[in-house]
């Protein structure tokens, strides 16, 4: 049995969620962290330090006509050191508990008012087929990308859809903003609403 979820239905689950424009500064900051956290920070250059090369001056300072000149390795020259180049940083960012929890809200509370949310029992896929799978998703929706949010699945459920393009089976303790974002539909099992009450409390 599927329908779709209401703000109303979420509220009686303990769901809170958030319809409005209020949370959209805590939905950026959180994806902004996401992505920054995801940068290896490893970009590096060489200066004129560490640039190999001689440091003997290539010809005297007066007298030959050409511009004065010391190193090869001077960031002007071809092969030289770079000015402010990329050095390697730690590019992470926190974000605190509240606002994950306010951006949560947001993202639940637009998908939910947009009718996006499809409610079901359970949902497993007991002989492990990619095909039964398949068709199980198109039972629910024709949606592009599909996530489908549940307490926990069973092996053959993951086996089942490991290998399915834009579909993807998520824990709702794991679940994230990000992933809520990418989603056209969400297939959400009865079994989770006590986790997401929680983490949106």
């Amino acid at each position: 049995m599927s329908k779709t979820l209401s703000i109303k239905d979420a509220q009686a689950a303990n769901i809170n969620v958030i319809d409005g424009h209020k949370g959209d500064q805590a939905v950026h900051d959180l994806i902004t962290a996401y992505r920054a956290n995801r940068r290896s920070g490893t970009a590096c250059t060489k200066t004129r330090g560490e640039v190999k090369g001689s440091n003997k001056k290539l010809w005297k300072q007066k007298g030959t006509g050409r511009a004065r000149a010391g190193t090869t390795k001077n960031p002007v020259w071809r092969g030289g050191g770079i000015v402010f180049g990329p050095r390697p940083r730690d590019y992470s960012k926190t974000v605190n508990k509240n606002v994950r929890r306010l951006a949560l809200r947001k993202v639940l509370g637009d998908l939910i008012a947009g009718e996006n949310v499809i409610s079901v029992d359970s949902f497993s896929v007991a002989d492990g087929k990619t095909k039964s799978f398949v068709s199980a998703i198109k039972g629910y929706t024709e949606a592009r990308n599909v996530l489908v949010v549940a307490e926990k699945f069973e092996d053959k459920t993951y086996l089942a859809g490991r290998n399915v393009p834009n579909v993807l089976l998520i824990t709702a303790s794991e679940m994230n903003i990000e992933q809520l974002l990418r989603a056209d539909t969400v297939i959400l099992v009865e079994d989770a609403y006590e986790t997401l009450a929680r983490r949106t409390a």
